[in-house]
Parts: C-alpha cells; structure tokens; sequence
C-alpha cells in the first residue's frame, strides 16, 4: 500500500478481487485519506475483475465501481478503459505459465503500470471454496516477470513483489519511495534542509570547471 499511495493512481483494476481486500485498502487510502474527509464521494474510479461470481457481496458492490465476473485473459481484450494501475495480487500462480506471460504483455502495454506479487514457493492447491479457479498452475520465478519488462522489486522473504510499467515510471516510484522513507529517520529532514544549499553551491561549482 505504501507503493501504491506513492503511485497515486486515479485509475486501479484489482484482478481477482476475492474478498474484496485490496479494493476496500484502495479506497480507503486513495479516496479517505486525500484529505477531502468525504466519506462516500468517491473521486477514483476502482475497478475489479473475478470469474468466480459466487465471491462477489454487497462489499464488493459498494467499494468497486464495476466488477467483470469474467475470465482476465478474455476481460483483458475486452476493457475499454486505460487504468493507471493493475494489480496482480497472487493471481499469477492460478494461471499456466504461458497465459501469465500473455497477461502481463497486454497489461503492461495497455495500462500504465501493473503491480505484481506471488509467491516465491507455490503450496500445492487444487479447488477452494469449491472454485476450480483457485488451483495454482505455476510458480514463477524473478527472470520470468523481468523479461516481461522494465521491473522493479520490493525486499520480501516469501513473495515476489514488483511493479511492472515505463522505464521512467518505475524509477519515479523508486525516487519517491526513497525520499518518503528518508524523512521519516529522525533529524533527517533538518538534514537534508541544511545540507541543499552545499549541494547546490557545489553543483554550481562543477558546471562552471567543465
């Protein structure tokens, strides 16, 4: 959630909404806490997709503005709207490997930045919830998602967490992220307050000698 403030997004697709978890997390954190202290009017438009209609509740109806009960691989040819942001929150071990990768091209390519995790050891699972959708199929690996493309990943002992988007995007994230930690150490930002002066002096410095 922290890349995803960061990210800002004004457009989010959670695929494979499941319970709802990461739409409620979406709206909570993009539209409360945007400082507005609207409860309900929603400015960003969060959507989901889940092919197993049984999942969907009176929650998923009031936190997302559409829900495709629909299989992504085909909602992905079909969505007629660019989303700033996709999340793929443990949904590529549920697919075969060759149709992951398929995804992830269409997605990367039509939407502006795709956020990744799975996990870096897939249990063995066959139905869920009396849901075959839920088998894992695959287990994926760190080269498999950066051959997709320009990647970046998140420090984590048991899932693969990445974002997937523009070269200028993804090092835009990690800058942001960066800066945003930084002020949080202590002092830090009285540091870097005195410290700018001296960097820009010296930059004036070394432009002038070459």
């Amino acid at each position: 959630m922290d890349c995803i403030v960061t990210l800002n997004p004004k457009s989010v697709l959670d695929v494979g909404v499941g319970f709802g978890k990461y739409g409620v997390l979406c709206r909570e954190y993009l539209d409360l806490w945007d400082g507005r202290e609207e409860y309900s009017q929603f400015l960003r438009r969060i959507d989901g997709v889940e092919v197993f209609a049984d999942y969907i509740t009176p929650l998923h109806k009031y936190v997302y503005d559409n829900v495709y009960t629909q299989d992504i691989l085909l909602a992905a040819d079909n969505l007629d709207f660019r989303y700033d942001l996709v999340l793929l929150i443990d949904v590529l071990e549920h697919l075969k490997k060759s149709d992951g990768e398929l995804l992830l091209r269409k997605l990367s390519i039509r939407h502006g930045g795709v956020f990744i995790s799975t996990p870096k050891k897939v249990s063995s699972q066959k139905n869920a919830f009396n849901n075959s959708y839920e088998t894992h199929r695959s287990q994926w690996t760190k080269e498999d998602i950066l051959k997709i493309g320009k990647t970046w990943f998140l420090a984590d002992d048991q899932n693969f967490i990445a974002y997937l988007g523009k070269k200028e995007d993804v090092e835009n994230l990690k800058r942001r992220l960066f800066l945003n930690r930084t002020k949080k150490i202590p002092l830090m930002p009285s540091i870097i307050r005195l410290s700018l002066p001296l960097f820009r002096r010296y930059r004036r410095i070394y432009h002038r000698s070459h």
